[in-house]
């Protein structure tokens, strides 16, 4: 792999002088080199909008997504499977986050983890992936062994494949069904991808997995009604989702939710439609668990 091809090694010329600047006009050309992102993004969202609807395939059909990578890009993958059963009330393996070197590699340098392709393609069989799951592999040079070896045995088992890459025309992309590319350029700091690139990763990842969720119902309007009272920041959170759904006080919104036993979209659903909670729970149940159709069907 020739790495001086690549625009995220290439030498920023905003930033040329960053050894010299004070810490105000640091944080300005950071601000500045980050509005690169978001006009990276623009040309990304129909592939986007591709693995959006993979994932929502692969959950649909009894699967998971699988984000695999190494470094950055395999943290960014952990970080957005492990919030995913939180926020959106779901199995804590229907997002699954693997990184080059393990675990260890979250808090840790594990050298040359990335560049072992069987070591990408080992931890997808070992974490159970099957046909019809999504495998999206991360990596900003487009070019990581590690995801490439996962890419290639995910398209042997069945799997569907998708590659978020911050690089044009790289391995990676042409070895994935949904080749998602974020050209975000050079970097602030020359060469350090946990910055731009990093940060259009975060971005593609939030699309993927709060799209997909949207599609599955696990959404009333933008209110997140899946989510669990696990502490009470998000006990008090549930009583406002009620709350701004059903526009209920927060006594009643408390009382709705104990009477549902802490399921936000029967208490939402019981209020609207002025239905004991049976009666919700089975309209919920007949709709798939979207709220909307649920009241519809009561009307």
């Amino acid at each position: 792999m020739n790495y001086d091809s690549l625009t995220t090694e290439a030498v920023n010329a905003r930033t040329v002088d960053l050894d010299e600047m004070s810490a105000r006009e640091i944080v300005a050309a950071m601000h500045e080199c980050d509005m690169d992102v978001i006009r990276a993004m623009d040309g990304a969202q129909p592939a986007l909008a591709r693995a959006v609807e993979a994932a929502h395939a692969a959950i649909s059909g009894g699967g998971r997504v699988f984000y695999i990578g190494a470094g950055t890009s395999g943290r960014l993958g952990v970080l957005d499977a492990s919030e995913c059963p939180p926020t959106f009330g779901v199995p804590a393996d229907m997002f699954v986050g693997l990184i080059a070197g393990g675990d260890i590699a979250l808090r840790s340098s594990v050298e040359n983890a990335e560049d072992d392709p069987e070591a990408g393609a080992r931890a997808l069989r070992e974490a159970g992936m099957r046909p019809g799951d999504l495998v999206v592999a991360i990596s900003a040079s487009g070019s990581a062994p590690y995801c490439l070896g996962a890419l290639a045995a995910a398209k042997q088992a069945g799997a569907v494949t998708a590659a978020i890459v911050c690089n044009s025309g790289s391995p990676m992309a042409a070895a994935a069904e949904i080749p998602i590319e974020i050209i975000t350029g050079a970097e602030v700091l020359s060469g350090s991808t946990r910055l731009k690139a990093g940060t259009a990763t975060k971005l593609a990842l939030n699309m993927i997995s709060t799209g997909a969720m949207a599609l599955m119902g696990k959404t009333y309007k933008n209110l997140m009604v899946d989510v669990r009272a696990t502490n009470k920041k998000l006990a008090d959170r549930c009583v406002r989702i009620v709350m701004r759904a059903t526009g209920a006080d927060r006594p009643r919104a408390q009382r709705l939710i104990a009477s549902a036993d802490g399921d936000l979209k029967r208490a939402i659903v019981m209020e609207l439609a002025n239905v004991p909670g049976e009666t919700a729970r089975a309209a919920l149940e007949a709709a798939g668990g979207r709220v909307k159709r649920a009241l519809a069907a009561l009307k």
